[in-house]
């Protein structure tokens, strides 16, 4: 497996006249930190738009006269099946081609797409759309990872990547924010002179306005100068790694890979399913207005989990500086699903909407603070022209679990097991307590050969 050089022996590769081209100041340069702005603020929507839908449960399935599991399918299903297969494609366009020109595609792309969803006027119009935002998102992942891990020496990596990784936590709580906010005013809005907005309901609203943010944010991405991709050694050839090149890399550190591969999407599952189910839980629980609850857990989500992901470097580091622990990135995940469990099972024995509500604002922030560490990990032990490949499967497996499993196993738990829709608590509670719990088993068994991979480096 090629190395990554120490930041003071990094060097871009080889320009067109074989003379090597120094990196990035070792402060990062503004240039790149331009990048992460408005990569973070494209992540930031992307959650809005994907997340939205989380608030208006209610409305959909009245207006469609659906159960909660199909409603999950357009929570999951239709997003995730478009994502999934689009990511490899997008992930080896990241490789081969340009990364800026796939991020404004894209990014412009799912803006129409959730606008489309305030539009639709059936359950499978409405199904399309999702899965027309779901396969343009995927774009986002495999070309940001790449062009991130370029712009900045390798010790400021995992800073950068936790500024970037704030983007869901700001996107899950302003969906929830200023959806509910939304919901409850476009109810009293006079939209009479304007024919297309004047038939939408308060929810379809909701969506069309949702996927203006995004057009702007693709704009902003033209200004961005796509950095030259980094060779993992100075003497290493500008050339991509063939797909068996690819392939031997995945097996001879399948210790790694696999339990990577196999522990990240089981926690991932945590992440999605108690925001797309959470809001409900304190609706049908405890009979809390959509509005209300858009705003108080939308700021819990907002503030926990940007802040979460945002210290996670300075607790990494403070692991390995105290605890002389290199494996530092994927300890922190490791703890945070013990905590998981732990906060998943208590959910259970919450009897009081205040008493949820701090189950959930904690379970934000042992779900927010491996995520920019746990993708750095990933991104510092593979080779460069591979990376796009890595965190396309990446995209690939956390999608299945994540986004297409996490809200169908809670209704079908639901809808199938307690056939009651009040106990959505305890079918949100199973789920992310066994998820956990299986996250932690795979992390534990990929932390010996990534340490391998980190002595090799070094």
């Amino acid at each position: 497996m090629t190395a990554i050089a120490p930041v003071g022996d990094e060097m871009l590769e080889p320009a067109a006249n074989g003379t090597p081209v120094p990196e990035a100041e070792e402060g990062g340069s503004l240039a790149g930190w331009y990048l992460i702005i408005v990569l973070t603020l494209a992540y930031t929507c992307s959650f809005i738009d994907r997340q939205v839908l989380n608030l208006l449960v209610g409305p959909i399935k009245a207006e469609f006269g659906l159960d909660d599991t199909r409603l999950s399918l357009l929570q999951g299903l239709a997003f995730t099946s478009a994502y999934i297969v689009l990511s490899p494609i997008f992930g080896r366009v990241a490789d081969t081609g340009s990364r800026k020109g796939v991020l404004v595609f894209g990014i412009m792309l799912w803006s129409i797409g959730t606008s489309c969803c305030g539009l639709a006027r059936s359950y499978w119009q409405l199904f399309a759309a999702r899965f027309g935002v779901g396969g343009a998102e995927a774009c986002l992942t495999p070309a940001a990872w790449s062009i991130i891990a370029d712009a900045f020496p390798t010790r400021l990596i995992p800073r950068a990547f936790s500024v970037y990784m704030m983007g869901p936590y700001l996107g899950g709580g302003l969906a929830l924010i200023f959806g509910g906010l939304l919901l409850d005013g476009a109810a009293t809005w006079d939209l009479s002179d304007y024919p297309l907005l004047a038939s939408l309901k308060p929810w379809q609203m909701v969506f069309f306005l949702a996927g203006a943010p995004g057009i702007l944010i693709a704009l902003l991405l033209l200004f961005v100068k796509e950095p030259a991709r980094r060779a993992a050694k100075a003497n290493e050839a500008a050339r991509n790694m063939s797909g068996a090149e690819i392939w031997e890399t995945f097996r001879k550190y399948k210790g790694f890979y696999g339990n990577f591969y196999l522990g990240m999407p089981l926690f991932i599952i945590t992440l999605y399913a108690f925001p797309a189910w959470m809001p409900t839980v304190l609706i049908r629980k405890f009979g809390a207005s959509a509005g209300q609850v858009g705003v108080q857990y939308g700021i819990a989500v907002l503030v926990t989990g940007s802040l979460s992901v945002l210290v996670s470097p300075w607790v990494a580091r403070a692991i390995e500086r105290f605890g002389g622990r290199r494996d530092n990135l994927l300890i922190v995940a490791l703890a945070c699903s013990v905590v998981l469990v732990l906060l998943s099972l208590g959910l259970m024995f919450a009897d009081t909407y205040w008493s949820a509500f701090a189950v959930a604002t904690a379970a934000s922030v042992a779900y927010s603070l491996p995520q920019a560490l746990s993708s750095s990990a990933l991104q510092m032990v593979t080779p460069n022209r591979m990376r796009g490949v890595a965190s396309s499967v990446y995209v690939f497996v956390v999608s299945v679990a994540g986004l297409a499993l996490a809200p169908t196993f809670v209704a079908l738990i639901t809808d199938h097991v307690f056939a009651d829709e009040g106990r959505v608590g305890d079918s949100l509670a199973i789920t992310c307590a066994l998820a956990a719990a299986g996250s932690a088993f795979f992390i534990a068994r990929a932390l010996p050969t990534y340490r391998r991979m980190l002595e090799e480096q070094a």
